[in-house]
């Protein structure tokens, strides 16, 4: 194969997308460049048609630590193991935006998969995986409806910006990632610093068009290629099975689509999907019948048709309105041991959610290309098979689970408290109890409550909301927290999450092309309204922060010190802060810049150590009295250790207010004394006098009060010096 390569302007850089060098046995492969940062993207696929009754595409995303020259880390692995999660978050990233594009029908196996060669520290290769995906698979014979572009959004000071680098985005107050073909938009992820609605229909009006030119890039590339996708044409159900079916079940469908419990109604189609298979799978002449994947095909066809039917007469399966919101109850402090717990129930979806604080020693550690680094605030979302009645294994958490827990986190970034004001580590767990749509954002908003519960101060409260959408030729119907049939039959899925004030995450999967930015302020808008609603129900459970945090959480306390007496702290070997702890019954972390937090169920044991760990570390001031231990004496004076590991000389003319002979004559080693600092040299060595102490502690001769001259012991020492 020839080598073809096409390359554009994409921001301020050159996006380049060459094939032909590399992996050329595989069906299509290319490598996309930006600054330093390339990613290889590959797609095969096995032609054998499997019997089943979904895609199987499969996405793999990995990072190769050589591409930004690392060794992985692990004492006993030094090579690639299992995905990390943002390996896992980039795979559903480029999932996403593609498995809509592929013919209704198709049941061949694909692969996609995507590997980091080169990882500069400006260009996240994240997008880069995603445009490559598209480009691979456009170029393969492979039938696909892209191609697709995809860019990342980021705004600075107002200014939207394509691509922007790491820090920009660190900087920003949105990171949006986008995928669109050049007519419409197929998916977004965002997390933003409360940006108002309008901003959302702008940055992606900006990035549409980026996208755009990145999908007019790879057609280029396919036709250079010559490259032409084979003929697909999808099995179809049998006019004559259609037609017998919907004189049968539409109408028995129609009305069983609005009972309003979906467990009932789930039955009640299954027992109609049941007679379907009986009833046409065998003719009544006793020959061969339909197949079973054409009666169910032609089934869930009738089905999606009543269903949407129903929603544009301004029905739905519950008998609510388009703009309704199901019931929603929220109960706090449900778990008596957990620091913060809620229940969030909205309609026939329920999340319960716990929060735990921890100290630093529980921050999760994570590796990347870039850097190692901790993460203070996690969200685990857990979806177990009975909250939809099924029967499944638990195999710890899948790619979904996965990215509603990174979904969560975002929607929380721009309220949580400052680490300086709340040095707390958070774990947030959401168990998902029953679901019938939207339990992402039902987790979203138990989050909230439980958080609030355990006495986080977060900023604002947040909460979140699923829209939906049907398009049938010009009527267009936004839904606002939809079901999971309306989820299954919609043609949208748009979560947004936020406070009053503007959103703080999003994320959208669009199954249609060609919607209009009026469509999408009025999604926004009518998502604005519904998260308002919720709100104020939520507050009506809790309605701040409470003063305290739970009894059962670690107590901690929060001091600095100088970064050069860390070692004092520590000792030597860490026999001194091994001793502290012993002592006190708390656990103490010591941070590079001198930070030092101290945790313990029990207040009184966390305030020792910090009383400790502020005397070793403690400096001494001119002019305070102190009380020391004479360690050592000599013929010119006694050396007297004030402060933990600090000595200073109180020199024989200064042990009485009267003339000393002897050193032993006024102390020995050991003795208890009291000193005050009155001066410190150059060279830090500290002068100090048990005559001034003596002198002020005396009675006044006349019996009566002293008069302070300049105020206070200040006046005093001074009028006595001269």
């Amino acid at each position: 194969m020839a080598m073809h390569r096409v390359e554009r302007l994409i921001g301020d850089r050159p996006l380049i997308i060459e094939t032909g060098k590399l992996a050329k046995q595989a069906a299509g492969a290319v490598t996309v460049r930006y600054g330093d940062t390339m990613v290889l993207a590959t797609v095969v696929c096995a032609e054998a048609k499997r019997d089943t009754d979904f895609f199987p595409l499969t996405v793999e995303y990995r990072e190769k630590f050589y591409a930004a020259g690392k060794v992985p880390g692990g004492r006993f692995m030094k090579r690639e193991g299992r995905p990390s999660r943002k390996e896992i978050l980039t795979s559903r990233m480029c999932d996403r935006p593609l498995r809509p594009l592929f013919p209704k029908g198709f049941r061949e196996e694909v692969m996609v998969h995507v590997l980091v060669l080169s990882a500069d520290k400006d260009n996240d290769p994240d997008v880069l995986a995603m445009v490559g995906s598209s480009a691979a698979l456009a170029i393969s014979s492979i039938p696909f409806l892209g191609p697709t572009g995809s860019v990342r959004v980021g705004r600075i000071g107002g200014r939207f910006l394509i691509n922007p680098i790491y820090k920009q985005v660190q900087d920003g107050d949105l990171d949006l990632v986008m995928s669109a073909t050049k007519d419409a938009i197929v998916m977004v992820e965002a997390g933003a610093k409360e940006v108002p609605e309008s901003s959302i229909v702008e940055a992606l009006r900006f990035g549409h068009e980026a996208c755009r030119q990145i999908a007019e890039m790879i057609e280029e590339l396919v036709r250079d290629c010559g490259v032409t996708a084979r003929f697909f044409e999808p099995a179809e159900v049998p006019e004559a099975l259609r037609e017998q079916m919907r004189a049968k079940f539409a109408g028995p469908l129609a009305e069983r689509l609005q009972i309003r419990e979906k467990r009932e109604r789930a039955g009640a189609v299954i027992l109609l999907r049941e007679q379907a298979f009986e009833q046409f799978g065998q003719a009544e002449d006793g020959e061969e019948g339909y197949t079973k994947g054409d009666i169910a095909a032609a089934f869930e066809e009738i089905e999606g048709k009543a269903m949407r039917a129903m929603m544009i007469a301004g029905k739905r399966c519950d008998g609510r309105g388009h703009k309704d919101i199901r019931p929603i109850a929220c109960e706090v402090a449900f778990l008596p041991r957990a620091h913060g717990s809620a229940l969030f129930t909205r309609g026939e979806t329920q999340a319960l959610v716990a929060t735990t604080l921890g100290t630093s020693l529980d921050e999760e550690w994570a590796e990347s290309l870039l850097e190692t680094y901790t993460r203070k605030f996690t969200v685990h979302y857990n979806f177990p098979g009975f909250s939809v009645g099924e029967v499944r294994p638990e195999r710890g958490p899948g790619r979904r689970e996965i990215g509603h827990g990174a979904l969560g986190e975002r929607a929380f970034e721009p309220v949580l408290p400052p680490k300086e004001d709340f040095p707390y580590t958070i774990r947030i767990v959401s168990d998902i109890l029953e679901s019938n749509g939207s339990s992402s954002m039902a987790s979203v908003c138990g989050a909230t409550l439980a958080m609030m519960d355990a006495g986080i101060p977060i900023r604002d409260p947040v909460a979140g909301i699923a829209m939906g959408l049907i398009k049938e030729g010009e009527k267009i119907i936004v839904l606002t927290d939809i079901l999971g049939d309306e989820d299954h039959f919609g043609d949208m899925d748009f979560k947004v999450a936020g406070t009053q004030h503007g959103v703080t995450a999003l994320q959208m999967d669009i199954k249609i092309g060609g919607l209009s930015d009026s469509v999408m302020r009025a999604a926004l808008d009518q998502a604005r309204e519904a998260r308002i609603h919720i709100l104020r129900e939520m507050l009506r459970a809790l309605d701040r922060p409470r003063p305290e945090i739970s009894q059962y959480a670690p107590r901690l306390l929060r001091i600095q010190i100088d970064p050069a007496k860390i070692g004092t702290v520590i000792g030597p070997g860490g026999k001194m802060i091994r001793s502290i702890e012993a002592d006190s019954g708390a656990k103490v972390e010591i941070e590079d810049d001198g930070t030092i937090i101290i945790s313990s169920p029990n207040v009184a044991h966390a305030e020792k150590a910090r009383d400790r760990i502020l005397g070793l570390v403690a400096a001494a001031e001119i002019g305070k009295v102190y009380s020391g231990r004479v360690v050592s004496t000599k013929n010119f004076g006694a050396f007297i250790e004030f402060l933990p590991g600090q000595e200073g000389l109180c020199h024989i003319s200064e042990l009485a207010d009267r003339y000393v002979e002897r050193v032993e004559d006024e102390v020995k080693v050991g003795d208890e004394v009291r000193i005050k600092v009155i001066s410190i040299d150059d060279q830090g060595r500290v002068k100090l006098s048990r005559k001034a102490v003596l002198r002020d502690d005396a009675p006044p001769a006349d019996g009566g009060a002293r008069t302070s001259f300049g105020g206070g012991e200040a006046g005093d020492r001074g009028f006595g010096r001269r």
